[in-house]
């Protein structure tokens, strides 16, 4: 397998090269039909020849990453691409992610098996984490800077819808807890990072000792990778579990917009806000309300959440960081900072009736937009 990872890496960089090079030449990037017939080319040359012991699917697998990457770049140039800008493709490193894909005439999966057929490789046993839905029309192995291999199959299925309910929540993210609920429940984060940081500057400092290039230091290399990945994986189990069970419990979702990239440029909280991923938990969201038929709706991050009275609508002012309870100067109720702006978040999305100081029912309207993702209409 690493003779695998290593070729697609070679076919990959080459190809990348020739491209610069015709770039610098003032000539059109190669197409892929191009790049494809200079593949077979190169596996004539003596120098080359080592490509031959490999199977040519994954090969010609990495022209097409190398294709859709400078797809990406380009449209992002034109604006066509949304979020944030694209870069040009960069050579792959031997030391990071490595990996290969194979299309359906490259793999084969054996029926109640714990092994799987990879072309020129034979048989591999594999640990299932879950029965595949469908037939896979692709498999990619994946080799990660921690020495972990993984299988990735690429199935089409319809998921199962969850039943509908009448339940809606509104979600504040926060520092000291993840998430506060319109419902007033708090969610504490395992904060990963924060727990593990003392043995990773431990093992860094240990790692940069190591003279370059020697056996100690690829050691010394693998302990920390492994560590990052414990911190990456327990994150995202964190994300996964809470995502899921928010989807399963509610109709419809309300978050709000935060501008976590302009918020991580404060030197004091950029650690503590990268710990604990919430726009990893924003997509998490968003596709697992697709999948299962939820509705999920973003509202403006300039509505005063915060700074206004979810019982009368009285807007009080800004408010420190420091300050995590206050009373309503108009109505005289107590609020929980966070509770508060988790309801507000949830009347923004239109979803909530409030009542005023007097115990009345009113409707609280809070200024902004709100943008619907994953609007199913028979559930609103």
């Amino acid at each position: 397998m690493s003779q695998l990872f290593g070729c697609c890496r070679v076919v990959f960089n080459d190809a990348l090269a020739y491209c610069q090079e015709q770039y610098r030449a003032g000539n059109k990037k190669p197409s892929s039909g191009e790049l494809s017939k200079r593949l077979t080319e190169l596996k004539k040359t003596e120098e080359k020849e080592w490509l031959t012991e490999v199977s040519s699917v994954p090969l010609q697998q990495s022209l097409r990453d190398l294709e859709q990457a400078y797809s990406n770049f380009f449209k992002s140039c034109k604006g066509q691409r949304k979020g944030k800008k694209v870069k040009p493709p960069k050579f792959k490193k031997r030391k990071s992610k490595q990996s290969a894909r194979f299309t359906d005439n490259g793999f084969k999966l054996y029926p109640n098996s714990n092994y799987i057929h990879l072309a020129k490789i034979g048989d591999i046993q594999v640990i299932w984490s879950r029965e595949l839905p469908a037939v896979p029309s692709s498999a990619t192995l994946i080799k990660d800077s921690a020495d972990r291999y993984f299988v990735s199959f690429v199935v089409e299925f319809n998921p199962q819808q969850l039943p509908e309910n009448q339940n809606s929540v509104g979600i504040d993210l926060g520092i000291t807890d993840f998430a506060t609920l319109s419902n007033g429940e708090k969610v504490k984060s395992p904060k990963p990072l924060k727990k593990q940081l003392k043995r990773l500057r431990k093992l860094q400092r240990n790692l940069s000792r190591k003279q370059k290039g020697s056996k100690r230091r690829e050691v010394a290399r693998k302990k920390l990778a492994k560590l990052h990945a414990k911190v990456s994986d327990t994150r995202n189990d964190f994300l996964h579990k809470l995502s899921t069970q928010i989807i399963r419990e509610n109709q419809t979702i309300v978050l709000e917009d935060l501008n976590v990239s302009g918020m991580i440029k404060n030197r004091k909280l950029s650690r503590a806000i990268s710990d604990l991923g919430w726009r990893s938990f924003r997509t998490m969201l968003e596709a697992k309300s697709v999948m299962y038929g939820r509705d999920f709706r973003v509202i403006d991050r300039w509505i005063p959440t915060s700074q206004t009275c979810s019982c009368c609508g009285f807007r009080g002012g800004k408010k420190e960081l420091n300050i995590r309870e206050w009373t309503c100067l108009n109505c005289g109720t107590s609020h929980d900072r966070d509770v508060n702006a988790a309801v507000n978040i949830l009347v923004a999305g239109g979803l909530s009736e409030t009542s005023n100081g007097r115990g009345g029912r009113r409707k609280t309207t809070l200024g902004g937009s709100c943008s619907p993702r994953s609007v199913n209409p028979s559930s609103i």
